[in-house]
């Protein structure tokens, strides 16, 4: 047994580390949706960042707030694994590691590396409680990258080339119909369609 004294990890990564994504699911159909931008739109509006078929017009909302943690607000129906209402009655969630949510027949889950999630039991601490494991390091302060313009995202989305099969970015309902395709969009937002035998080109654990 080790005499080393322990010394505390930390899941403090660098401002929108560690490639937060939806993995989301429809019967046979798996696709890969990663989160790029700090506000994300999920519905079956044309101009929706994740567009899916069979949700509201704006569905639900992703944003990568001041603290680096990603929310959802759910604004229609639909079944979520720890949402509370908000003062305006909407459901809102901190989404880390394996947090689920449904947008009609889809089911969505998100992840992020280990080393980038701020939560538990994703929060620093190799096992045990306080008595014998210490807190991680503080939370890095995010400001000034929350408040840095994010360049390139407006260039993408008024570039055709990045968009998917239908024409909007992140389709998810134009991976499906698309399935020889391994990916949709030019830049790393978007969906990533199954191979030909079914298997996403991206590992599923």
């Amino acid at each position: 047994m080790s005499t080393q004294p322990h010394t505390p990890t930390t899941t403090h990564d660098a401002w929108g580390a560690g490639d937060p994504h939806l993995r989301i699911t429809r019967d046979d159909d798996r696709l890969v949706y990663h989160l790029q931008g700090d506000v994300v739109q999920i519905g079956s509006a044309a101009g929706s960042d994740l567009v899916l078929a069979g949700a509201d017009p704006v569905h639900a909302t992703i944003t990568h707030d001041e603290r680096d943690e990603y929310v959802l607000t759910l604004h229609g129906e639909g079944e979520t694994s720890a949402a509370s209402q908000d003062a305006t009655g909407e459901r809102t969630q901190i989404l880390r590691t394996g947090a689920s949510f449904t947008i009609g027949e889809w089911q969505l889950v998100f992840r992020r590396e280990e080393s980038a999630d701020h939560g538990r039991p994703y929060g620093g601490r190799q096992g045990g409680e306080l008595s014998d494991q210490d807190l991680q390091p503080p939370r890095p302060d995010y400001s000034e990258d929350a408040a840095a313009p994010r360049s390139g995202t407006d260039a993408a989305a008024k570039d055709p080339t990045t968009a998917n099969a239908s024409g909007q970015g992140g389709s998810a309902e134009g991976a499906v119909r698309s399935s020889t395709t391994a990916r949709l969009s030019g830049d790393k937002q978007g969906a990533t369609a199954p191979d030909e035998d079914g298997a996403s080109n991206e590992p599923w654990s």
